[in-house]
């Protein structure tokens, strides 16, 4: 017969559900981190935004975890879409002769990046929030996309983003 015994007088609970609160953190997140590996590129060169920008994929993107559902702003066919670390590694910072149209969206002088969220999902370790994210260059331009995030939570309880979907503001004629 087992015996066991409590350490606490309170079970414990382990709770892997993405609240709303840390979804909007994860947005915010994700833009400061943007303006990050921009300064990094504009005080210490390529090296080094390539350098934190692969530190960020790692700590925000699910590619640990498998493909990552990655369709950036401006790519094209027939890499449109970047499934792989590689990939996306290219996307924000370029230099990679793979993908040769890449010339580093997280290189371009942004200054600020504002996301506007619409709406968000909740669904027990996963959410999507979806809305727009206005970004500002260093000319006071500013560009407003539709984007998309799911976020999972990983073993360890990181939100973690697995799809990511961003698309220029339609602009009728």
């Amino acid at each position: 017969m087992f015996e066991f015994a409590s350490i606490a007088n309170e079970p414990i609970v382990v709770n892997q559900a993405v609240t709303e609160k840390e979804a909007l953190t994860a947005q915010q997140a994700w833009c400061a981190a943007l303006l990050d590996i921009n300064a990094a590129y504009e005080k210490d060169g390529k090296v080094a935004a390539r350098a934190l920008a692969e530190k960020v994929i790692d700590s925000a993107y699910a590619y640990q975890m498998g493909a990552v559902l990655f369709k950036p702003t401006l790519t094209v066919n027939p890499q449109t879409f970047r499934p792989t670390r590689a990939g996306a590694l290219s996307y924000f910072v370029g230099g990679d002769p793979s993908f040769p149209a890449d010339t580093g969206f997280a290189l371009k002088g942004w200054r600020k990046c504002e996301p506007v969220t619409s709406a968000i999902f909740l669904d027990g370790n996963s959410a999507i929030t979806m809305g727009k994210v206005h970004f500002t260059d260093k000319n006071g331009k500013v560009t407003t996309v539709d984007k998309t995030w799911g976020y999972v939570k990983d073993d360890a309880g990181n939100l973690r983003i697995n799809l990511h979907h961003s698309s220029l503001e339609y602009q009728p004629k």
